[in-house]
């Protein structure tokens, strides 16, 4: 298990790296166009193509390419795993090259469809058709990364996928700050610097690949074995991977339909979101899949328990108090990582708030994928879809109904409801896949969380209340200059940190705790 740790803690800094520039990335973007109309444009431009990105490449496919690659691994010869890994690569590339043709001529068809606000909105709807021409070939790109990163980490080298991602933030920071100033339309200086992003992180894991002797030599496989086997994994797991997607642009559809800014201020609080989600949520679950997968194959169920036993007692240790500081901290951290130049005091609040519903689901959006990692590392890729769609619709049925409640009452804030609508139907996602594993005898009773669930409560609340007293009002944060707004931040943050720590080995909590 201590193995599991090296690779998360590898994974997760390289991942933290990606974030912190990420963050960087946001705050020019934040600090340069705000929540304007033109924002709102890109924002849309960015979320589709991503949609994808996390629908093909980290979704479905992933989830069905490295537990079948894993299984050609341990069964057969190298040569016929290399044979897969060129025949999936063919196959993927030519699907995704006509996708990807089709969405540049189809772009204001697109934008038509998930921002039908735009449409009432003639120079905004042209803006963002024109940029979606220029992010939607990042699909192709990042689907081959992400293959070529999937082979990586079968392999056990999870670093070089888990950097790829910088690329993406360097690119759009440099021609945010370089290249936008240069354009007619400065915005879609960031629209170019996506399509850079794809062709730097495929062209960087390339060379990784060749020292493994790993390089694809890409043919079409369509009626090879394996790749029919992935084909058949996919197709329900594109079902339930594309869940969260498609609520997220189900939110972006709502939220064109309301004031200018909701678009940005759902995008910034839900990057803020990503960071912890990112550094260890998807570090873990990217780790845990392999290993699943392996234990599956090779050890047996008491491995196989053991590990996902391990992983969700961690994702608790970890989620529970992030949780309760992005709630707390959702103002000064907006304040102090975007609130200067075009980002003003009422975007912080704004974008608060939605932070605040999201941070609510932190923990079931963590759990959610390492439960799904329980059944796809087994191949059974029909449950977490048949639970994911139900969890899409309880997720739309919530959007409705509080955004329309929140218009009626004239609540500041409508699109915080998209944020409490995703944070329920999260919830209800991750139970579903508990029961279900717990019903197939994979995942342990519940009384084996309940006893470190209440320790870490305790430690969460004395946490809570040193926060609580210690924090300043908002409008401070807004007159602060930003070394400032960052030295009282640290200061909140660092003792929150010690003060859950000590709380932690005051109730017996030790090292093996973490590592087994």
């Amino acid at each position: 298990m201590s193995a599991l740790i090296k690779s998360t803690l590898s994974v997760g800094s390289m991942t933290l790296l990606s974030r912190v520039l990420g963050l960087l990335r946001d705050i020019v973007i934040a600090r340069l166009f705000s929540s304007s109309d033109a924002a709102d444009a890109f924002f849309v431009a960015f979320k589709i193509p991503n949609f994808l990105r996390r629908l093909f490449a980290e979704g479905a496919f992933s989830l069905a390419f490295v537990p079948v690659l894993s299984e050609y691994r341990s069964r057969d010869n190298m040569a016929q795993t290399r044979d897969l890994i060129d025949r999936v690569a063919g196959t993927l590339g030519f699907i995704l090259l006509l996708l990807s043709l089709l969405g540049v001529f189809a772009s204001p068809l697109i934008i038509a469809v998930f921002a039908a606000g735009f449409t009432d909105q003639p120079a905004k709807f042209e803006l963002t058709s024109d940029m979606l021409r220029l992010t939607f070939p990042y699909i192709l790109l990042i689907s081959m990364t992400a293959m070529s990163g999937g082979i990586l980490n079968t392999w056990k080298r999870f670093a070089v996928p888990a950097f790829t991602p910088v690329l993406l933030n360097l690119s759009m920071i440099g021609c945010a700050l370089w290249l936008s100033p240069r354009l007619e339309v400065p915005i879609t200086g960031l629209a170019w610097g996506v399509l850079i992003a794809g062709i730097a992180q495929l062209l960087f894991q390339l060379p990784f690949l060749y020292r493994a002797g790993l390089l694809p030599r890409p043919k079409w496989g369509w009626r090879h074995e394996g790749v029919q086997k992935i084909i058949k994994l996919m197709i329900p797991a594109l079902f339930g991977s594309s869940v969260a997607q498609i609520n997220l642009l189900f939110d972006t559809f709502i939220a064109s339909f309301l004031v200018t800014g909701s678009v940005a201020w759902l995008y910034y609080s839900d990057r803020l979101l990503e960071f912890p989600l990112g550094v260890f949520g998807i570090a873990l679950a990217t780790v845990v899949l392999p290993n699943l997968s392996q234990a599956h194959y090779r050890e047996g169920d008491d491995s196989f328990n053991k590990t996902l036993t391990w992983a969700i007692q961690l994702t608790l240790i970890i989620a529970l108090p992030a949780t309760i500081g992005l709630f707390l901290l959702a103002q000064p951290i907006l304040s102090t990582l975007f609130e200067y130049g075009a980002f003003q005091h009422s975007d912080s609040m704004m974008s608060a708030y939605s932070l605040m519903a999201y941070s609510l689901g932190l923990p079931a959006f963590i759990l959610i994928k390492i439960l799904a990692s329980g059944f796809y590392a087994r191949q059974d890729t029909r449950t977490p879809v048949r639970i994911g769609i139900q969890s899409m619709v309880i997720n739309m049925v919530f959007n409705v109904i509080f955004v329309v409640w929140m218009l009626e009452v004239e609540f500041i804030a409508p699109h915080v409801g998209l944020a409490l609508a995703t944070t329920g139907s999260a919830y209800f996602n991750a139970w579903r896949l508990a029961r279900e594993l717990r019903r197939d005898e994979i995942l342990g009773a519940p009384a084996t969380f309940s006893h470190p669930l209440l320790k870490i409560l305790c430690g969460c609340v004395v946490m809570s209340a040193l926060i609580y007293f210690m924090l300043p009002n908002s409008w401070a944060w807004s007159e602060w200059f930003w070394y400032q707004r960052l030295a009282e931040l640290i200061w909140l943050i660092l003792p929150a940190i010690l003060c859950y720590l000590a709380m932690l080995w005051i109730m017996g909590f030790r090292r093996q705790h973490f590592i087994a």
